[in-house]
């Protein structure tokens, strides 16, 4: 039996194409991020932080609940905004490590992205693999990862290596 829900998981082996229609949706909504931020109950002081998401009007929630389903991991956060639109916003998230390695990377190996966003997911899934190696965990992989950050989405300075902790260490990783 059918679902009524065209974006229903029942529905998802029906849908030829659907894999499309996820690249298309994250192409146009979506951002994989990766932020160094100071964190002092980390040996090393910082940690990185790692995000795939997908952000909505609240009214299209069912679409974001599509993917939590088609994924089969994530969550969906939903943000009042205090500006002069009518509609909150709403962000499907993927931030465990695990569900990124064996979900989300694998799924946009495998169905490329077709905009720039493919720059910024080759970066993000470089930095999911070091980090799987443990590299984030030694200062020369954190000084590596800070520097890949500063070359995805606006391209904003990291803040780590703006640190006096980095600022100290020399500069021989590029």
């Amino acid at each position: 039996m059918s679902s009524e829900n065209p974006f229903s998981a029942d529905n998802q082996q029906e849908r030829p194409g659907i894999e499309q229609w996820v690249v298309g949706f994250t192409d146009g909504e979506g951002c994989f991020s990766i932020s160094v931020v100071r964190n002092r109950g980390c040996r090393l002081g910082w940690q990185v932080q790692h995000e795939f998401s997908v952000t909505q009007l609240a009214p299209s929630r069912s679409a974001l609940e599509f993917l939590r389903e088609y994924f089969g991991c994530g969550s969906i956060i939903e943000n009042r905004r205090n500006d002069n639109h009518r509609h909150d916003l709403a962000r499907f998230s993927v931030k465990r490590r695990s569900d990124l390695v064996d979900t989300v990377v694998p799924f946009f190996e495998q169905h490329p992205l077709i905009t720039a966003k493919q720059h910024d997911f080759g970066l993000f899934a470089n930095v999911i693999e070091m980090m799987t190696a443990g590299r984030h965990l030694t200062e020369e992989g954190l000084r590596l990862i800070a520097m890949t950050t500063e070359r995805m989405n606006r391209q904003q300075r990291s803040q780590f290596l703006e640190s006096s902790e980095a600022i100290r260490q020399p500069t021989h990783v590029r």
